[in-house]
């Protein structure tokens, strides 16, 4: 069964409580089962893993969605391109990305949730930076309030102003980060230094090791597209420097 069906189809067994767990309750998913007292199997853990990062995906990019007030056609498309949701199941996506918005609370929760139950494995959150990033592109410009918003989530799953730059592909200002900053150095840094950093992301950021963190399938293609801007970033200054 895929992601999408696991979420919203009705399959037991899965602890996931707090705020997530019981917005998904709200509007009628039956995967979580908060008061199960006998203690997941590995497999349910992994399993528990993928379902979080999915929803919180949905929404903390519904919450974001709020801060320039509108959804434009450019971040539904977006958004299709992050979840690769099947038409049979966008129903059920727009019901969490919409119970959401309307939820009064912030995203400080959900951020919350999301760093405690990554923080072992911060590639994973660094990958769900990455995919809020995505959309809040989408439109071809970073509205302030979207900025302010990835900053403070950013700063929830307690990453540097560097590790921002690097991840997001983003100035503080918003501006697009130049190639030393997506491998998180300095232009001053040694061809050595260079070479190990690409070699280092490369191998946190491949998404065969991502997927064992708890980074769902269905997530693979911006995985790739994240290593992608690595490479690119890394081929720029080969080239700059004459490599």
């Amino acid at each position: 069964m895929s992601i999408w069906g696991k979420i919203l189809g009705g399959v037991g067994g899965f602890a996931v409580g707090g705020p997530i767990g019981a917005l998904v309750g709200a509007i009628g998913g039956h995967v979580f089962d908060k008061m199960r007292d006998d203690p997941e199997t590995d497999q349910q853990k992994d399993q528990t893993k993928t379902i979080t990062f999915t929803i919180g995906v949905i929404v903390l990019g519904a919450k974001m969605a709020k801060a320039d007030g509108q959804v434009t056609d450019d971040e539904i498309i977006a958004f299709k391109q992050v979840f690769h949701v099947p038409d049979h199941e966008v129903k059920n996506v727009a019901r969490i990305f919409n119970q959401a918005r309307q939820d009064s609370h912030g995203f400080e929760p959900y951020a919350k949730q999301m760093a405690d139950t990554f923080k072992d494995t911060p590639n994973v959150l660094e990958e769900l930076l990455w995919c809020l990033t995505h959309i809040a592109k989408a439109d071809g410009k970073i509205h302030p309030g979207e900025l302010e918003f990835l900053h403070k989530v950013s700063h929830i799953f307690g990453f540097t102003d560097q590790c921002f730059e690097r991840v997001t592909g983003l100035k503080q200002s918003g501006q697009a980060a130049d190639p030393y900053a997506i491998l998180g150095l300095k232009p001053s840094a040694s061809d050595q230094d260079i070479k190990s950093a690409h070699r280092k992301l490369v191998i946190e950021n491949h998404p065969d090791k991502l997927t064992a963190q708890g980074l769902p399938e269905e997530f693979i293609e911006m995985a790739n597209e994240k290593l992608a801007t690595i490479n690119a970033a890394y081929d720029e200054i080969k080239k700059q420097r004459g490599l």
